[in-house]
């Protein structure tokens, strides 16, 4: 019998395939190590091969693609429900052949390398911002503890770690300024890496014109539409831009039963980072509607009108992730006419 379809458990190591054939009688599941993982497939027919969108996955799949097979990338929670009992790596790869031949099963888009090198410029910087955030608190706290006030903002903070830096000492014991001396060290070097990055997405930004395509949209910066670029590509995976604004969690939940429709807050499912860029897109964009009203779009400014100032803000960015896929799909710039 020739396989039709593998479910794969990826691990660092040891794999799990199940194999079944058309009238699904199962052929296989068998570990394989890493070794033997690409020629066990070399070997095979072109088939539907099913993995769970985990580490090293988008590797694999393009690994098994070039191969010849047909690679479905599957978020993990929605393979959970075809785990019948127990937990094994046989069990899991079961549960992923028969969750990637539903005929409702949504998958992830699998990425190129060059999305993946751009990913990995923001999840570096992103892992220092929570790095400083960090040192920030840290800093003010102590501070704190000796009556020193560091005013809101991060250009405060700053400001104050660069006169620590550059020889301020404080009216404290030797040991406190030695250590909030280090701290400041600390927190300047973090800052001064932070801005490397940030320097770079913009040399990214400028050299992709999809990138510069994106930042024609209100509040969208080079950091905004160089992450979106390296997650969704083109967009074209997404059916329309509600599709896309559900995957990022900026559609309300729906709980209507019995005929009665209820919606409640917006799910937050799907890419927290990308979420978390575009709600701090528009907040920037709803603060600056006070100061320069003429700025504002006629419809954010009768929601600010009707709805708290959070509200508004998170009702944009889903109104701007639909308009982020139209430019994308359409290979045009934002038009305001366009989007009313």
């Amino acid at each position: 019998m020739q396989v039709t379809t593998i479910g794969v458990d990826l691990a660092k190591n040891v794999f799990q395939v199940h194999g079944i054939a058309e009238n699904d009688v199962v052929l296989f599941n068998k570990p394989l190590r890493r070794a033997q993982f690409l020629p066990f497939f070399a070997k095979l027919d072109p088939c539907l091969i099913g993995m769970v969108s985990c580490s090293s996955a988008h590797h694999w799949a393009r690994e098994l693609t070039a191969l010849g097979h047909e690679v479905r990338l599957i978020p993990p929670m929605y393979v959970k429900p075809y785990v019948k009992r127990g937990k094994s790596d046989a069990i899991d790869a079961e549960a992923i052949c028969e969750a990637v031949t539903r005929p409702t099963m949504r998958f992830v888009a699998i990425k190129t390398v060059e999305q993946q090198a751009l990913l990995s410029l923001h999840r570096a910087r992103d892992l220092l911002v929570r790095q400083r955030t960090q040192l920030i608190n840290g800093l003010r706290g102590l501070v704190a503890e000796f009556g020193i006030y560091i005013p809101r903002g991060l250009a405060r903070v700053i400001g104050f770690a660069e006169d620590i830096t550059l020889g301020e000492v404080l009216d404290l014991p030797d040991i406190a300024n030695e250590v909030i001396r280090n701290l400041s060290e600390q927190l300047m070097a973090l800052h001064k890496r932070i801005r490397w990055y940030e320097e770079r997405l913009k040399q990214v930004a400028k050299e992709d014109a999809r990138v510069r395509l994106l930042r024609t949209i209100p509040g969208v910066g080079a950091v905004t539409a160089s992450a979106i670029i390296a997650s969704i590509g083109d967009g074209h995976q997404f059916r329309n831009g509600r599709e896309f604004a559900a995957w990022l969690g900026l559609t309300p939940a729906n709980k209507s039963s019995g005929g009665k429709e209820k919606l409640g807050r917006i799910t937050k499912m799907g890419d927290q980072y990308l979420r978390s860029l575009l709600v701090v897109g528009m907040t920037s964009l709803v603060r600056q509607t006070r100061s320069h009203p003429e700025r504002a779009s006629k419809w954010l400014t009768s929601l600010l009108e009707r709805k708290p100032a959070r509200v508004a803000t998170v009702a944009m960015a889903n109104k701007t992730a639909r308009i982020v896929w139209a430019v994308l799909t359409r290979d045009e710039p934002y038009s305001p006419r366009a989007a009313v």
